[in-house]
This record gives structure tokens, sequence and C-alpha cells, in this order.
């Protein structure tokens, strides 16, 4: 597969580029960067130094970036893929579109448009949402793909079996999560600065954040009805990895064994989500540099609430390895293909 990725110089593309070194059935064709073209990637990521003698290019040749790929991955700020995705598809029609931001991640595009406050320009793209063990079927079809945000692959998978089978009272689910700090992205922020996150923990974005109205689809459409959560985003000191603890109030006569069923039923054959079962506490660390997914839950019988915790990498699980995932699913490749390494410890 011919591949090229727009927008290769952030902690993503960088992944990206990682992950796909070792993929037996990906050739990196072009990788683009509008702040530095004509520099080597290897100038900017010396760790990628005997993978990749590419140098960036810019997006003025996308008709020809699109001609000749299979496959585009795309990291670029909101309200900048949908332009890129509608011309590249209309050069070349059979090219697959995978956004790694937030363009393509909505069926109402109103609320993508409230949350993002920019208007979305493709929105007569037929896409899919790119959180595989949920929608895989749709996925392997797909020619655009909106990968999920990081905090929402962790919420969403730690909630799913709760609410597809509504075992918990939908008015009563709070997510409390936490990121590394690349989460921020590789851009010069005061907020992320060493001095300024270093022995420190803060929320920020509370009752705010961008990945709420996502969580709020996604469980939604599982739920047949709409559901409104709290998600309160927090800041770590480590570099990478997300622990998303959430909460909710089990439904009268739902019993331990039958929260149990839920998770092992939907994630029992699952590659991916690896399950600690009732009673496992994920650590980001046993996720690090991984595609897995880490869950347990705990029932507190004394208040009536199902807590379930899932660990995961944003920049893979979260962010590129779901995308190289999706790929392999929209190609017929194994799932695993190119991800299937064990995680870094410590």
């Amino acid at each position: 597969m011919k591949i090229s990725i727009i927008g290769a110089t952030g902690y993503t593309g960088a992944e990206l580029l990682r992950i796909l070194a070792s993929h037996p059935a990906a050739e990196v064709k072009y990788i683009t960067s509008e702040s530095q073209p004509g520099a080597a990637i290897t100038d900017i990521y010396p760790h990628l130094t005997r993978f990749y003698t590419q140098k960036l290019v810019n997006m003025e040749a996308l008709d020809k970036i699109a001609t000749e790929s299979d496959v585009i991955f795309i990291g670029l700020p909101h309200g900048h893929a949908m332009e890129v995705g509608r011309k590249a598809t209309a050069a070349n029609p059979k090219v697959k579109i995978i956004d790694l931001g937030a363009d393509y991640r909505f069926k109402n595009h109103d609320v993508y448009e409230q949350w993002y406050k920019v208007p979305h320009t493709h929105r007569d793209a037929t896409a899919v949402y790119g959180l595989t063990e949920l929608n895989r079927s749709q996925v392997r079809e797909a020619n655009i793909v909106g990968n999920p945000g990081c905090y929402t692959t962790a919420s969403i998978l730690a909630l799913a079996p709760l609410v597809k089978n509504k075992l918990v009272d939908l008015t009563t689910i709070i997510v409390d999560a936490k990121s590394g700090v690349s989460g921020a992205g590789r851009g010069l922020n005061l907020g992320s600065h060493f001095t300024e996150v270093f022995e420190s923990v803060k929320a920020y974005n509370v009752g705010g954040h961008r990945h709420t109205p996502e969580i709020e689809e996604v469980l939604s459409g599982l739920a047949g009805e709409e559901i409104l959560i709290n998600f309160t985003p927090h800041l770590i000191p480590m570099a990478r990895g997300i622990l998303s603890t959430c909460y909710a109030k089990l439904k009268a006569g739902v019993t331990t064994e039958t929260v149990d069923e839920a998770y092992t039923s939907l994630y029992g054959k699952e590659y991916f989500v690896r399950l600690l079962g009732r009673g496992g506490c994920p650590a980001t660390k046993n996720t690090r540099s991984s595609n897995f997914c880490d869950l347990g839950w705990h029932v507190d019988n004394r208040t009536g609430r199902v807590i379930a915790v899932a660990a995961i990498d944003n920049l893979v699980k979260g962010a590129a390895g779901q995308a190289v995932q999706n790929m392999n699913v929209m190609f017929n490749l194994e799932e695993w293909t190119g991800l299937d390494h064990a995680p870094v410890y410590p």
C-alpha cells in the first residue's frame, strides 16, 4: 500500500511513521509539512534515522499525492482536514482517507460546528467513526474514517458494555480522565512547559472539553437515546498515556455477574482490548507505546455504582495506532498487522 501523511511533523505524525516503519504492507510515499517543507524528517525526529530518507513536501501537489496514494492519513488541526479530504477524493475517488483530527468524527455536523467554531465544508462525505471494536463492519467498507480522539477512545471503550446493555442510569455518567502532556501537541504552550507541569496535576476545560460531545454522540447511538455526561480532563506530568475512570449508577437488579458478562461478551475476542476483569486496576505504564486498551471494572455495592477504568497510550491506541488498525481493516489485512508488539516497560 502506498501511504501519504498530511501533517507529518506533530507527535501523531511521528508515531505513525514509527509504526509504519515495521508494517510489512506499507510504503510511505509522501509526507507533508506546511511549516518545514524541504526538511528531512530525520532532522526533526532523529529517532527515525535509517528508517526514512524522505524530505517533507507542501500540499501544493495534493492532486499528485492523492493520485499516487492508496491511503492518506491527515494529521492537521480541526477545520483543515475536511478541505484536504474533499480535494483528495475529488482527485482520486479510490483513495482512502483516515483523519486523526475531529473533522470527520461527527454524524451531526451542527454539533461539530457548535463545539469547534468552524463551518463544516464536507457535509456530503460519508464518513465512519473509526472505533474499530464497535464499528468494524462499517470501517471495512469505508472510504473516509474519522479516527476517534484519545480521551474518547478510553472513555467509550470503558462505558460501551454498560450503555449498550442498559445496565446503568444514563443520567449519572461521570468521566474523570487524565492525560500525559503529549496530548497537548508539539506546539509551544505555557500550560505544557516542564516547570508548569512537573510535580503538579490540574483539571482543565472543565465542562467544556471538545471530546465531550464525541463521547456523548457515540454512547447515545449505543443506548438509542440522548445521553449527557460530565467529563473532566486532567493533565498529568508524564509524556504519554491516558487513564479514564468512569462512574455510573447501576439500575436496580443488575448483578455483578451481569456486569462481568457485558464486558466479556463485547470484548472477549478483541485482540486490542485486554480485560483485567472485575477488580482490575489498569495502569498507563502497561500500555505504553502499544495499541492495547486495558480495562477493569468495579461494582460498589455500598453506593450502587459501577466504576470502569481504561488505560491506553494516547499516541497509539488514542491516535496513530488506532489509525493503522483502521487502515488494516479497510484493506482486509489482519487487524494487528504492524501493531502486534508488546508494550514498552518500564
